[in-house]
């Protein structure tokens, strides 16, 4: 190693809290859980914004399952396994975005009313299997979008948010590629 590299190491080391100052920092506020003075971003401004989230997937949630139900037609068994699917990830995506909701001292805000106000995608019931699917593609790019702009407004304020964001972005990354494949599939 050699001496800047030492020195720049040094240098990082002095950036770091010492034992007995993360201690006493720990002991204030531990109403607040998982919430400590080093979280820096607007935790009102977070839990809102995730509670937008959540009412988005949710709104998924039963377009998914709506459209798992009505398709019909000679591809539809595929199509409605795969809208199967979506609607349980995306049900799964609503459950981690209410536990940190809950971690950062918020409520997950489930109410189905304004359900579809509070959602950034809207929830198209779709009159033929590939209006279904397109509904589903455009909610994805929605979403994709939204949840972008999401991990940028976050930064490095709350990486622990933005990380969930960021799994979830490339789920629906993936969503929205399945549902191109399909519309491809139908050559429409």
């Amino acid at each position: 190693m050699n001496q800047s590299t030492k020195d720049n190491t040094a240098g990082n080391l002095k950036a770091l809290t010492d034992t007995q100052t993360l201690r006493k920092r720990a002991r204030q506020h531990v109403e607040e859980g998982a919430v400590t003075t080093g979280y820096a971003a607007d935790r009102e401004a977070v839990i809102k914004l995730l509670n937008e989230a959540l009412a988005t997937e949710l709104v998924c949630v039963l377009r998914y399952k709506r459209h798992h139900f009505m398709a019909k037609g000679i591809h539809s068994e595929s199509v409605k396994a795969e809208f199967l699917q979506h609607a349980n990830e995306e049900m799964a995506h609503a459950d981690s975005i209410a536990q940190r909701i809950t971690e950062l001292g918020g409520e997950p805000n489930f109410s189905p009313d304004g359900l579809s106000s509070r959602s950034h995608a809207e929830y198209m019931p779709g009159d033929s299997l590939v209006s279904m699917i397109k509904e589903d593609l455009i909610a994805e790019r929605i979403a994709i979008e939204s949840y972008r702009e999401l991990v940028a407004y976050l930064g490095n304020n709350d990486p622990t948010t933005q990380r969930l964001i960021k799994e979830i972005l490339a789920m629906e990354e993936e969503h929205a590629d399945d549902m191109a494949s399909l519309l491809e599939g139908m050559k429409i």
